[in-house]
């Protein structure tokens, strides 16, 4: 399985990456983030649009999309492995996952998704979200190969 990270804004040194960089490396499945931004001042639906196209675009073709979103389903862990685990054994090898920015995703983004996913109904900032993100990809590793670390 392939994974690729869709997010808006830039992940620079610090705690965030830390935290991301802990996670994404600690499994077999390749990560690669596409960060992308949106620099001109546009007012907040302008800008959400244009994030969304640059999501879009970022999408490899061949991956399952996954919308991460406040409004979406919350899974617990095993659910969530056991929904990486049916998009495997149906054929899928590449999943990516989009994380807006400030203002959300735009409806495009999470019309688009086989899922939308939420890491529950509390507000994370969206840096944050990719270390929360790559510790449940980890964790779904983790229980769909019997590693012992979810039942730690």
């Amino acid at each position: 399985m392939r994974v690729t990270i869709l997010a808006v804004g830039r992940l620079r040194s610090g705690p965030e990456r830390a935290l991301f960089d802990h996670y994404a490396h600690r499994f077999d499945w390749p990560v690669t983030v596409r960060e992308v931004e949106e620099r001109r001042p546009l007012p907040a639906s302008d800008r959400k649009r244009r994030e969304g196209d640059l999501l879009l675009a970022a999408r490899p073709a061949e991956a399952t999309l996954v919308a991460l979103d406040a409004g979406g389903r919350m899974l617990t862990s095993e659910a969530f492995a056991a929904r990486i685990a049916s998009w495997r054994d149906a054929g899928a090898a590449h999943l990516a996952f989009a994380i807006g920015g400030a203002d959300g995703l735009d409806p495009r983004v999470t019309g688009a998704a086989a899922l939308i996913l939420s890491l529950g109904p509390m507000t994370w900032p969206h840096l944050l979200v990719r270390g929360l993100l790559a510790e449940q990809l980890f964790r779904a590793h983790a229980i769909l190969s019997g590693h012992p670390y979810h039942r730690g």
